[in-house]
C-alpha cells in the first residue's frame, strides 16, 4: 500500500516535535489457535504510549496497520476512531506538553513474514508464532511512532493459550495467565520482538568478571519447533554465542546491555536473522536436517556472531534513520567475520569474506542502482531495498579497509569510545568519524568521501617491466573506474608476488603499499626476481576488483590449482569470475578453469561457491549453442569428483550435490534414481532426507519423475520442510499446465505464505525449460505493476525479483524491460530499482554470451580433463 509508506521528511519533522518516554503493550494471542472455523484473522492489540511534545497545541500522528480499531483515547479524551485512523495512521491533535495515548486495535496474524507470522505446522498441527519488523513492521502489531530515533522502554504482556511459552526482549514470567515480561533498555520499535507457541527450549548461561569487580551473569536460551528438536545442536549454539561474548567483551569494553540472551530459529523467516536484544531471531534454515559441510557450521557461527556485534552496533547505538544504516550492518558484517576469525574453529573465515560476500558486494555495485555505503533513503520503501551488499558485504569490505588504514587499536577504541558516549542514542556519520578521527589521527573526512560517499568498484592492474637480468625494474599498479562512478580512491594494498617452486605456486616477496590515483609505483618491489604471478590486493585487505597482467593471467591458466595459500587462491577466484561477468574471460574458460581445478580445492566454502559461479557462467554467461556441450562436460566433471572424494568427506557431499544440479542424460537420471531407491550406491554418501530431495528435483525438472513420486516423498517427510520441498518440485516439472497453476498462485492469488511463494518461485524458473517459460515473460511486465500496488512489500519483492524472465535472454527481453521502465517512469522508486536490476544483469548476460561465442568462434575450448 502506497499509504503505508513513511519518508524521511516526515520522520525528521516527528522526531523534532515528539519525544517518547515509555510504551505498555498487550497482546492477546489467544486466538491463535484455530476453533475450526478457519484461520484467525486478528488479535487484540492494546498499546500505551506515554511521550512529550516540544511544542503544546501542536499536531502529530502515531503509526498502526490494522484491519480495525476499537477505541483511541488521548490524554483521556475519547477519539472517533473513524475520524483519526486512516488505516495506517492515527491522526494525533492539540498535543499537551505531556502526553498518554491509549490504543485499543485488532491487528492481523501475518503469512508474509512481516509483523506476528502464524504458523501452522503441518506434521503435527501446532501452532507458532513470531515477530519479524525491520524496517517498519512493529505497526502491524502495536501502535508506536514507527521510525529509529524515538527511543523508548517498552513493557510487553502478552495473553497466549495455556500450554504454550511466550519470549520478549526481557525476562518474562506468567502470573494469572498472563505473561509479563521485564522492561527493556531505550529501544528503537523495529527490535522489539515476541515470539510464542510450543516452542523447544534448551537452556545455558554465561558469566564473566569485569574490571569493576563485579560478575556479569547472562542466561541463554535458544528454541525451534518441537519438529526439529532432534536435529537442534543447541550446544554449538551456545559454544559459538559464548566465544562470541568473550570476543566483544574483550574488544568492545562494554557489557552486554540487555539482559538475558534468547536465540530463536523459527519458520517462514524473510530474513538470515534479526537483532532484537535479548531475542535474536533466525531462520530455522540453521537447523540443518541432514549432512552439511563445514562452510554451512562456518555460516551460522558468522550470522550468531553478526547478530551478536548488532548488539552494540544498532541496538546500544542505533542509526538516526535509515541514511546510516551502514552504522550497524556493515560494522556487523566486518564483525562477524572478525571474531569468527578470533573466537572459533572457523579461523579460515577470511577466506569465505573475500569469496563470498565480496561477491555480493562486488555485484550490487556494478548494477545502475548502486549507491555510497551512506545512502540517500528518502522513505520506507527506499529502506527495504537497502539490505542489500553494499550496505552490508561492501560497508563490512570498507570497514576491513579503514582497519588497515588507521590501525586495528585505533578502530577499536575508536569504537569504544562510540558506545560510551552514544549509549542508548542515535547517531549520524559524523559521529563516528569523530572518535576514529580522535584515535587514529587522520582525516576521517577525505577517508569517508572517498569510500562511504561515493558508489562504485575501482579494478587495480598490475604492470610490470623487467630488466635485461629478468629482474623487476618497475612494477605499479593502474587503478580505473567505471564512466558511471569515476572516483578513484585511496586503497591500501599488498602486492604479492608468486613463482612456481617444486611444482607449489608460492609467494616469494611482499609489499604493502598506499594506492593512490590512475598509477602507483611500488618501489619496494624494485629488484625482486621476475613474477610468473603479480596478486593485486593479496591478503585481501582493500575492496576493489582485482586484475591480471598476460603473465599472471596464463600462469593461472595452467597452474591455479597449484597455489598453496587458501586466500590468496580464493581471491584468484573471485578476480576471474569477475572478469567472466565483465566479459573478459569467456563463460567456457571459466567452466574449462573449474573442471580442471576445483577437484583439488582444499577450502569447501571455496568449492561450494565455484559450483554456483559454474552454474551461473553455463546459464547465463555461455554462447546458447554451447550450453549442451558445457552442461555435459560440468555434469562429467561432477561424476568423475563424486567418484574421486574420499568417502563420507564433505567433498563428496558438495559434488553429489553439484552432480544432481548439472545432471543432463539419461544415464545420470538413471544414477540419481539408483541412489535414491537404493539400486545404486556410491561407498561413504549417505543419502538422507535433505540429499533425497536434492536428487527429486533434476529428475522431476526433466520428466524422469512426476507428481506420484512427490507424493511418495512427501509422505517420507511429511513436515514443513518437506512441503516446502515438495512445492518448490512441483512446481518444477516440465509441462505448460504446471508452469500456468504456478503462474496463477504466484501472480492471481495472495494464498500461499511467504516460504511457499519462495519455494514456488524457485521450481518454476528451470534453466531446462527456457521454452515452457517464454509466455511468461510478457506476462511478467503486464502484471508487476499491480502485483506491487496490491501485495505487501516482501512478497512484491519476490516476486518482482523472482519472476524476471532472466532465462529469456535475448535482446527482445532486454527490449521489453527498456519499455516498461520508459512507460513506468512515475513507478514506485523502490519497483523500478528492482526491474532495472533484473534488466541490467540481463544485458551483462548478452555481453558476456557475444564474448563466449566470438572466443568460440576462434577456437573450440578444452575437454576440461582434470589437471595434476
Amino acid at each position: 500500500m502506497p499509504g503505508e509508506n513513511l519518508s524521511r521528511d516526515e520522520a525528521r519533522e516527528r522526531a523534532a516535535l515528539l519525544s517518547v518516554d515509555g510504551y505498555d503493550v498487550s497482546l492477546d494471542v489467544r486466538s491463535a489457535i484455530a476453533d475450526g472455523n478457519g484461520e484467525p484473522g486478528t488479535f487484540r492489540s492494546v498499546t500505551t504510549i506515554r511521550f512529550r511534545c516540544n511544542e503544546p497545541g501542536a499536531s502529530s500522528f502515531a503509526d498502526l496497520i490494522a484491519p480495525s480499531v476499537t477505541s483511541v483515547s488521548l490524554n483521556g479524551r475519547d477519539l472517533d476512531p473513524g475520524e483519526v485512523f486512516d488505516g495506517v495512521r492515527i491522526l494525533l491533535e492539540d498535543l499537551a506538553a505531556e502526553n498518554e495515548l491509549v490504543v485499543d486495535a485488532q491487528c492481523a496474524y501475518s503469512r508474509t513474514g512481516e509483523g506476528l507470522h502464524r504458523f501452522v505446522d503441518p506434521e503435527d498441527g501446532e501452532v507458532y508464532l513470531y515477530t519479524q519488523y525491520e524496517p517498519a513492521d512493529a505497526r502491524r502489531v502495536f501502535a508506536n511512532f514507527e521510525q529509529p530515533d524515538l527511543k523508548a522502554p517498552f513493557r510487553f504482556e502478552v495473553r497466549a493459550p495455556q500450554e504454550w511459552t511466550v519470549w520478549s526482549n526481557g525476562v518474562g514470567e506468567r502470573a494469572d495467565g498472563v505473561w509479563r515480561f521485564a522492561e527493556t533498555k531505550p529501544i528503537s520499535t523495529y527490535i522489539t520482538c515476541v515470539v510464542a507457541g510450543p516452542y523447544h527450549y534448551v537452556t545455558d548461561s554465561y558469566s564473566r568478571d569485569l574490571a569493576d569487580g563485579t560478575t556479569l551473569e547472562i542466561p541463554l536460551g535458544a528454541m525451534c519447533r518441537k519438529g526439529l528438536a532432534p536435529y537442534f545442536e543447541a550446544e554449538d549454539v551456545f559454544l559459538v554465542t559464548r566465544q562470541g561474548l568473550d570476543f566483544f567483551h574483550d574488544h568492545f569494553d562494554y557489557p552486554y546491555p540487555f539482559g538475558k540472551y534468547d536465540q530463536a530459529f523459527v519458520p517462514e523467516y524473510n530474513l538470515g536473522a534479526m537483532e532484537n536484544p535479548g531475542l535474536v531471531t533466525f531462520r530455522e534454515e540453521y537447523i540443518f536436517r541432514g549432512k552439511v559441510t563445514r562452510a554451512s557450521y562456518e555460516a551460522r557461527a558468522n550470522v550468531i556472531l553478526h547478530e551478536m556485534a548488532h548488539m552494540w552496533f544498532g541496538d546500544l547505538v542505533t542509526m538516526e534513520w535509515w541514511d546510516d544504516l551502514w552504522l550497524k550492518e556493515s560494522f556487523a558484517d566486518f564483525m562477524g567475520a572478525f571474531a569468527l576469525v578470533g573466537a572459533t574453529r572457523f579461523s579460515d573465515g577470511w577466506i569465505t569474506f573475500a569469496n563470498r560476500r565480496k561477491a555480493w558486494a562486488y555485484r550490487a555495485d556494478q548494477l545502475p542502482s548502486t549507491h555510497p555505503v551512506t545512502a540517500d533513503i528518502r522513505d520506507l520503501q527506499d529502506a527495504k531495498l537497502n539490505f542489500d551488499g553494499i550496505t552490508y558485504a561492501k560497508g563490512a569490505s570498507v570497514l576491513k579497509q579503514l582497519v588497515a588504514y588507521v590501525g586495528q587499536d585505533a578502530f577499536l577504541e575508536g569504537a569504544r569510545r562510540y558506545f560510551k558516549r552514544h549509549a542508548y542514542g542515535n547517531t549520524r556519520l559524523g559521529d563516528l568519524l569523530s572518535v576514529l578521527g580522535e584515535t587514529s589521527g587522520r582525516d576521517m573526512g577525505a577517508w569517508a568521501r572517498s569510500w562511504l560517499q561515493t558508489a562504485g568498484v575501482n579494478a587495480l592492474t598490475p604492470q610490470v617491466l623487467l630488466d635485461p637480468e629478468g629482474r623487476v625494474s618497475e612494477l605499479a599498479v593502474v587503478q580505473e573506474a567505471a564512466e558511471s562512478h569515476p572516483e578513484l580512491r585511496p586503497h591500501r594494498v599488498a602486492i604479492g608476488l608468486y613463482r612456481l617452486q617444486e611444482g607449489a605456486l608460492v609467494r616469494y616477496a611482499r609489499a604493502e603499499t598506499d594506492v593512490d590515483g590512475p598509477r602507483t609505483v611500488v618501489s619496494e618491489l624494485v629488484g625482486a626476481a621476475a613474477p610468473e604471478l603479480v596478486l593485486v590486493n593479496d591478503d585481501d585487505l582493500t575492496y576493489c576488483k582485482i586484475r591480471f597482467d598476460a603473465t599472471s593471467l596464463a600462469t593461472l591458466r595452467e597452474h591455479l590449482g597449484s597455489m598453496t595459500d587458501p586466500l590468496a587462491r580464493a581471491l584468484c577466484w573471485s578476480a576471474l569470475w569477475n572478469l567472466t561477468r565483465d566479459a573478459l574471460l569467456p563463460a567456457q574458460d571459466f567452466i574449462d578453469l573449474v573442471l580442471r581445478f576445483a577437484g583439488r580445492e582444499s577450502d569447501i566454502g571455496v568449492l561450494q561457491m565455484l559450483h554456483a559461479w559454474a552454474d551461473s557462467a553455463l546459464v547465463h554467461y555461455a554462447a546458447p549453442d554451447w550450453r549442451p556441450r558445457g552442461g555435459a562436460l560440468l555434469s562429467e566433471g561432477a561424476e568423475r569428483e563424486l567418484y574421486a572424494a574420499e568417502p563420507g568427506s564433505e567433498h563428496q557431499l558438495a559434488w553429489a550435490r553439484f552432480y544432481a544440479q548439472t545432471a543432463q542424460d539419461p544415464g545420470g537420471f538413471e544414477l540419481l534414481q539408483g541412489l535414491l531407491d537404493g539400486a545404486a550406491a556410491i561407498e561413504g554418501l549417505d543419502v538422507d532426507q535433505e540429499l533425497r530431495w536434492v536428487f527429486l528435483e533434476p529428475l522431476v525438472a526433466h520428466g524422469f519423475a512426476d507428481e506420484k513420486a512427490l507424493t511418495a516423498e512427501l509422505a517420507r517427510d511429511d513436515t514443513a520442510s518437506g512441503k516446502r520441498h515438495q512445492v518448490r518440485c512441483l512446481a518444477a516439472r516440465p509441462s505448460a499446465a504446471v508452469k500456468a497453476q504456478a503462474w496463477a498462485q504466484l501472480v492471481e492469488s495472495d494464498a500461499l505464505s511467504n516460504a511457499l511463494v519462495e519455494a514456488t518461485i524457485a521450481g518454476f524458473a528451470q534453466p531446462s525449460q527456457r521454452e515452457l517459460l517464454a509466455p511468461y515473460a510478457q506476462k511478467y511486465f503486464a502484471s508487476i505493476g499491480r502485483i506491487w500496488s496490491e501485495r505487501s512489500i516482501q512478497i512484491a519483492m519476490n516476486v518482482v525479483k523472482g519472476l524476471f524472465p532472466s532465462l529469456q535472454d535475448s535482446p527482445a527481453t532486454l527490449e521489453a524491460a527498456d519499455a516498461w521502465l520508459a512507460a513506468h517512469e512515475s513507478a514506485a522508486p523502490a519497483l523500478r530499482r528492482l526491474v532495472l536490476e533484473a534488466q541490467d544483469d540481463l544485458a551483462r548476460s548478452l555481453r558476456a554470451q557475444a564474448c563466449a561465442a566470438e572466443a568460440g568462434a576462434q577456437a573450440e575450448p578444452g575437454a576440461g580433463t582434470q589437471a595434476g
